[in-house]
């Protein structure tokens, strides 16, 4: 049976007992949701000026006496534990204590002391409440969440201040329980129809002030206050669609909002408040589905091709839904089965929502249950009307667009003085809006009106070192690129046989830009000689793929491949065949970059300069060094990336150094696993591989390992530090003790997270790369620090948060921040600094390769090289 969203059926408000399975997966579920609960799906929020989004636990709907709004809720933070147990659809979790054992201070002391202003805000009053916690059943079962809160409503005379989420109650009032009776309360309430509803009450709890479980407890009472501001919940942010920013000429709207987190710091209880931005688009799938008519003849096809995988909103009950499929054969006035009997869409949602359908022609779109819609036990197909599923989030064409992405980042990167006030003004609304004052005062919630003030580091600059021992002081720009007018690689390797593809059609400017390369390598001091050339007769994919055949079979140590422009496609032709049929480095480059129009040629010479410095480095060059003060130390950075073509699959991508000090040389390695899979076997064999790849090397296994690890989301922190490290650490140990080291593997192992909200200023400006926050808005139960290593020219720059898990290296807490700032300097691909150690982003860049591209695992020839660059 086919349903349209949100038609319940008794089942779906099951006893939840399943549902801790979605800890393991980073959320918590909903509470109080309709069987055919939405998908999780993205839609695009952009923040201001930084990346990412955060790790959020939905908690489903929020009230307080008085108030009958749907408002759906969402608590950033504290990380699930799988162990955690579900109370009548509560999900209990621990937070997870990683901070290593027997660590004495996490502060670090080089650098020169500096106070810098952050995005949080503090609570004035520790909460000293007890809140006592019901479960609500309604007999018969309503399934409705807002219905629900409406018949409470009837009864917020009995119950005083309270927040209802559609399951669980959360009350300041202990009610006794009734005799002879598992209930603590049981009220009758009538309907607009006349109909009876028994609602059964029953007691499953308290949370003390000292309990971890208050924060969830203040999160809810923070929703609730922002709900007096007049924002629109979309999704699960509050967004305000009165500030919205019009860009007509795109179809799009850009709504301002904020996403809110409160939780214990070190030594005070903080709100965490970012600016962020919801893209909405105008068009719904009808308009998509209304230009593929016009434009295709097989307008099914180009349907099906643009909206697959979509991810929209319905704005009638507020949820988004991925699209999995269109359903030709179906219409609005196809009908399904209710309890009452059949009955058509179009009188569904004219009786359900007073919403008229249009057309009556248009197919219906498909979304299928997730795992925690058929965990619920809902399983069957959700359908959707195209004119009311409003397309969400940004294509890749939207992204490829320069205007439009010039146009929304004029709103959307504020610059720091900006976002303070943004920040400021929320806070005086907040205390300002009566609604608001209200709901905080009555639960003895107050907030600070200043920012949070705090001590920081800035961290002495790092020298980079260029051929001939040449030295340059990187500055608060944090780039070199103008350095290599007048110094030569650290180490280069001369290329001498090299083979360029190209379209006959394109040969003349194709040997102009090879001419520029060759002397910009010979401006640093690198050898570069006359390449040969393949014309082929047309750009198709067998005939670059047979060019290439011809090429590798002549030897070359790297292969310039030319296309028109960016193609996916061919992209992935090429790539495949350079890097797992015939393994060779390869650089791909298009026309439009090598021969720009007159008007845009300007910067051509710096275009080449990068090339080869890429080249170089894919051939076991080094364009620059830094100054390493330890001996035998590997860096290993390790990041996963989803498959685009199968959303049940991913690649765990593995790349590590060899001893700085004395080699430039390289080990990748990538491997697949499924969804759910447990990843510590892979990474261990990795890591084997790794340190055989030292040992022939070097001769010897490495003093010490520092292993910088990326994508793990607050969800999976449980599994990493109790599972993935204890693997890996047993693994590294056994490897060293048959090699005659009885003490084991000196290693730290630290989670390095982009996607934070933290930010923090200096004077109303970008703080300096290199700058280190260590106190105050970290958290106790963590060894972690916060670190910006970058310079940017737009907005407000966005630090990285590092979390040391597991360490016996023997280093202090300064010397890891400075390492960790040392290692955001080694990434070839960009002539400055990034945003994590230089490892993680390579690992990124060959999971994303693989991921996006290849689809499976790259040659073990090109494994000692940065192929994937």
């Amino acid at each position: 049976m086919n349903l349209p969203p949100n038609t319940g059926t008794a089942r779906g408000r099951g006893r939840g007992n399943k549902r801790n399975e979605d800890a393991n997966r980073g959320m918590a579920p909903q509470l109080g949701q309709s069987p055919h609960s939405s998908q999780s799906g993205r839609t695009e929020t952009m923040r201001s000026g930084g990346q990412g989004s955060s790790s959020e636990v939905p908690l489903s709907h929020l009230q307080q006496s008085g108030d009958t709004k749907s408002s759906e809720v969402e608590v950033q933070s504290s990380e699930g534990d799988p162990r955690g147990s579900v109370r009548g659809r509560r999900l209990i979790t621990d937070v997870v204590h990683s901070r290593p054992q027997g660590l004495t201070t996490k502060n670090g002391t080089s650098g020169t002391k500096i106070t810098v202003q952050t995005n949080y805000f503090k609570l004035l009053k520790r909460p000293n409440w007890t809140i006592y916690q019901y479960r609500v059943d309604f007999v018969p079962d309503v399934d409705n969440t807002r219905l629900r809160r409406a018949f409470m409503n009837h009864h917020r005379s009995v119950l005083g201040g309270y927040i209802f989420d559609g399951t669980i109650l959360f009350c300041t009032s202990q009610f006794k329980p009734v005799q002879n009776s598992p209930y603590v309360l049981e009220l009758v309430t009538k309907s607009r129809e006349g109909e009876n509803y028994e609602i059964k009450i029953k007691s499953v709890g308290s949370v003390e002030a000292a309990d971890n479980q208050q924060f969830q407890v203040l999160n809810l009472i923070l929703r609730r206050a922002m709900e007096g501001l007049n924002l629109q919940l979309v999704s699960r942010n509050f967004f305000d669609p009165q500030a919205k920013i019009n860009l007509e000429s795109y179809r799009m709207e850009l709504w301002p909002g904020y996403q809110t987190s409160i939780r214990q710091h070190e030594s005070d209880i903080l709100l965490c408040a970012e600016i962020a931005h919801k893209v909405m688009r105008t068009d719904t799938l009808y308009n998509i589905l209304s230009e593929a008519i016009r434009d295709n003849d097989d307008y099914q096809t180009a349907f099906k091709r643009d909206v697959m995988g979509m991810i929209v909103l319905t704005d009638y009950n507020n949820k988004t839904y991925r699209v999995d499929d269109v359903d030709f054969a179906s219409s609005p006035l196809s009908k399904f089965n209710t309890k009452d009997g059949d009955i058509s869409y179009v009188e569904y949602y004219k009786k359900r929502y007073n919403i008229t359908i249009r057309d009556f022609k248009q197919p219906l779109v498909v979304s299928r249950p997730t795992e925690k819609n058929i965990r619920g036990g809902v399983d069957q197909l959700i359908m959707l009307i195209p004119e009311l599923a409003r397309a969400t989030g940004m294509t890749d064409a939207m992204r490829a667009n320069f205007r439009l992405m010039k146009a929304m980042s004029e709103h959307t990167r504020l610059t720091p003085d900006r976002r303070i006030e943004r920040l400021r003004v929320f806070n005086q609304r907040l205390k300002s809006a009566k609604e608001s004052m209200e709901t905080l005062k009555s639960w003895n919630v107050e907030l600070d009106s200043a920012l949070v003030e705090i001590p920081a580091r800035v961290l002495p600059p790092e020298k980079i070192v260029f051929g001939n021992n040449k030295r340059f002081l990187c500055d608060a720009r944090a780039d070199w690129t103008n350095e290599f007018r007048n110094s030569s690689m650290y180490s280069h390797v001369d290329i001498k046989r090299w083979y360029v593809i190209t379209p006959a059609r394109n040969l003349r400017e194709t040997q102009e830009f090879v001419k520029m390369c060759i002397r910009a390598a010979s401006g640093m001091k690198m050898q570069i000689s006359e390449p040969r050339y393949d014309e082929i007769k047309d750009d198709r994919n067998g005939t670059y793929s047979q060019s290439i055949d011809n090429a590798v079979a002549k030897d070359p140590q790297i292969v310039m491949v030319v296309i028109k422009t960016t193609n996916e496609e061919k992209y992935s032709c090429i790539k495949k065949r350079t890097c797992v049929d015939r393994p060779v480095p390869s650089q791909v480059v298009t026309l439009r970059v090598i021969a720009p129009r007159q008007e845009k040629s300007a910067g051509l010479m710096s275009i080449a300069t990068k090339v080869v410095i890429q080249m170089n480095a894919k051939l076991m060059g080094a364009p620059w060094m830094i100054e390493l003060p330890l001996r035998g130390l590997m860096t290993v950075g390790f990041d996963v990336c989803h498959s685009s073509k199968n959303k049940n699959k991913s690649y765990g991508a593995l790349v590590a150094t060899m001893d700085q000090k004395t080699s430039c040389r390289y080990f990748s390695s990538v491997t697949e696993h499924m969804k759910g899979q447990e990843l510590s076997d892979q990474m261990s064999l990795n890591m084997t591989c790794a340190l055989k790849a030292y040992r022939e090397h070097h001769g010897t296994l490495p003093e010490r390992i520092l292993f910088f690890r990326d994508g793990v989301g607050d969800g999976q922190l449980y599994q990493v530090v109790n599972t993935e490290v204890k693997f890996l650490k047993a693994k590294l140990d056994e490897i060293y003790k048959s090699a005659g080291k009885e003490e084991g593997c000196r290693m730290a192992f630290i989670i390095v997270s982009k996607r934070i909200n933290s930010r923090y200023f200096v004077n109303k400006r970008n703080p300096l790369p290199g700058t280190v926050v260590d106190d105050v808005i970290t958290l106790p139960e963590r060894y972690d620090f916060f670190l910006v290593s970058q310079a940017v020219r737009q907005g407000t720059v966005s630090p990285t948060s590092y979390n040391v898990i597991s360490d016996n290296m023997g280093l202090s807490a300064d010397k890891l921040q400075m390492l960790a700032y040392k290692m955001t300097h080694m990434y070839y691909n960009f002539s400055g600094t990034v945003r994590v150690p230089a490892v993680c982003q390579y690992a990124h860049k060959l999971a994303f390769l693989v991921a996006e591209s290849i689809n499976r695992s790259p040659s073990a020839g090109l494994e000692n090289q940065l192929y994937f660059l």
